[in-house]
């Protein structure tokens, strides 16, 4: 169960990348691109939630039993990870 707990929260991590990027996107948007601001915090998203359902998915299908401490560590390290980044860029500022 342990080994489950850390999975998932370096699951939580990982799938607070793509939400990262997204973020680092919206920087580089200008007036004139077909992104535009929402499509990359939405590309940032979906990509996001792809990876954690596939993650939650492969757990419930490999290792029923460990399921809800997976999912719920997933949900600690993503909200973790949100957390962080955002006291990390308001100390910058």
């Amino acid at each position: 169960m342990v080994l489950s707990i850390v999975l998932g929260l370096a699951v939580g991590v990982i799938g607070f990348l793509p939400l990262f990027a997204g973020l680092k996107l919206t920087k580089r948007v200008t007036t004139t691109s077909n992104l535009g601001y929402l499509g990359a915090l939405l590309l940032g998203l979906v990509v996001s939630f792809v990876l954690l359902a596939a993650a939650l998915f492969a757990c419930v299908t490999l290792a029923r039993e460990v399921a809800a401490p997976f999912a719920c560590s997933v949900a600690g390290g993503l909200i973790v990870s949100a957390i962080t980044y955002g006291i990390v860029t308001r100390a910058r500022n």
